[in-house]
């Protein structure tokens, strides 16, 4: 619960907020708390962590920034890079409201925020963890949970055992037939596979590609390679007999 005196420290920073259309309706400590419900969404794609990008850029110290001017970010589209944007109340208000409105030909999937207070909320929650430091103030203040701030980080793939590891790779008609250094091979149907590179410090280690299942059935998997050359070294297509390794 926040108490009375990080109430009054809400309701001044959303009070200076900016634009009137940004400004949340009711009570300020409320419309932070409904704010910050909200933000769970983004988590899955921005991360409040300075310097750790998932498939959108870092939100830390972005508020009152040039939109695509972030450094260490690559993605940015042109498009933004040229926008004359700035990450305060009045375009992230517009921003929320309609992305591609704003920016046409930005790759921001979100469709827009059409409810004014939705987008109110979510602004005053955002001028405080979009702030320097204002990770550290919102899980400090019960807002929202660590893990939320870090976004939703992938598994850690350099640390899984030879149940996940991949030895050998290779394409054969419709399929292919991946194997482990368990000892199996696993035939799978190319459509149920999607091939990955992970060149982060969180990906596999150099020449141990994984395995990561996913679907209702388990039946549709993730390759996933350190590197683009270590995915052209070890994939091949190839129908030749099997090297020893187990069918399931």
């Amino acid at each position: 619960m926040l108490g009375s005196g990080l109430g009054l420290v809400l309701a001044v920073l959303i009070a200076s907020a900016g634009a009137a259309r940004a400004e949340p309706q009711g009570d300020a400590t409320e419309s932070v708390k409904r704010g910050a419900a909200g933000y769970r969404v983004c988590s899955s794609c921005h991360s409040l962590q300075p310097g750790v990008h998932l498939s959108g850029p870092s939100l830390a110290g972005l508020w009152g920034q040039k939109a695509g001017s972030l450094e260490g970010y690559g993605r940015y589209t042109k498009a933004l890079k040229a926008a004359d944007v700035v990450w305060d109340a009045d375009g992230l208000n517009a921003w929320l409201a309609d992305p591609q409105a704003l920016v046409p030909g930005t790759t921001m999937t979100l469709r827009g925020i059409a409810d004014d207070q939705a987008r109110a909320d979510l602004i005053a929650f955002l001028r405080m963890a979009m702030a320097e430091g204002g990770v550290e103030t919102v899980v400090k203040a019960g807002l929202i949970a660590e893990r939320t701030a870090a976004g939703q980080i992938p598994p850690n793939l350099s640390t899984l055992g030879a149940d996940f590891r991949i030895s050998a790779i290779r394409h054969c008609r419709d399929a292919y037939y991946i194997a482990m250094e368990s000892g199996t091979e696993l035939p799978i149907w190319e459509t149920n596979v999607r091939i990955k590179v992970d060149t982060s410090r969180r990906g596999p280690k150099k020449g141990a590609p994984v395995l990561m299942r996913s679907g209702m059935a388990g039946d549709r998997v993730s390759v996933v390679f350190s590197s683009l050359s270590e995915l052209k070294e070890t994939l091949v297509e190839s129908c030749g007999p099997r090297s020893g390794a187990e069918t399931r």
